[in-house]
């Protein structure tokens, strides 16, 4: 029934896996001494400001954003300034819960802020390029069954994901091996990446093979 948008959804996730791809090579090849580890956060925000851009265009052409009945151009400014204003206070939120479950909250400040920036690059990014900057929209979604559409359900695996990824990565941390994936916060950030590929993949995996289960409310 919807394998239109399973196939879009699809190549969408392709093109950002694969940005996310090229944001770990290109900066390998470009900066000398580039490391996942050695040069974390440089590693980070690589990626951060990748999935930001690609997501951000490949959802404008999609067009999956819901269209707005006002088209003027204050009512656009104020959408982006909105849009700005969730995704800052997103780093704020992700930044003051990693605090709460145990990072430092004066020492590796920057590192713990990066991390937010991560976690909402990709998350509420997603959430901002499918519903747009609307609280009503996100507690729809994300409450049960709040899905009206394919995109509201990737929209829930993928963040899913990325947060318990992000968190499975924590566990490591204590524990006495000394690697070098173990500096806060190293393995938080790939647990989240590797949670947020894994959505990727399973999201339109999981919406393909239960297709015929599942129905939507009319908006």
């Amino acid at each position: 029934m919807w394998d239109h948008e399973i196939r879009a959804m699809a190549s969408t996730h392709a093109i950002i896996a694969a940005s996310v791809f090229m944001a770990t090579v290109l900066p390998a090849v470009l900066v000398p001494g580039f490391s996942v580890y050695g040069t974390h956060l440089l590693w980070l925000y690589s990626v951060s400001a990748a999935v930001t851009a690609v997501s951000v265009a490949v959802f404008w052409l999609l067009g999956i954003t819901p269209p707005t009945k006002k088209h003027t151009l204050g009512y656009k400014l104020s959408r982006l300034v909105r849009s700005c204003l969730y995704f800052f206070l997103s780093c704020l939120f992700f930044h003051t819960v990693v605090v709460l479950y145990g990072a430092p909250l004066i020492e590796s400040a920057v590192e713990t802020f990066s991390l937010a920036v991560l976690l909402t690059s990709l998350t509420t990014l997603r959430c901002l390029c499918v519903l747009g900057p609307s609280v009503q929209a996100w507690i729809r979604v994300f409450s049960r069954h709040g899905a009206m559409s394919v995109w509201d359900t990737c929209l829930q695996i993928t963040v899913a994901c990325t947060v318990v990824g992000a968190w499975v990565g924590a566990f490591p941390i204590p524990l006495d091996w000394d690697r070098p994936w173990q500096v806060w916060p190293v393995s938080c950030s790939l647990g989240a990446m590797i949670g947020y590929l894994t959505g990727l993949v399973a999201a339109p995996a999981w919406i393909h093979y239960h297709r015929k289960q599942l129905t939507y409310k009319c908006k």
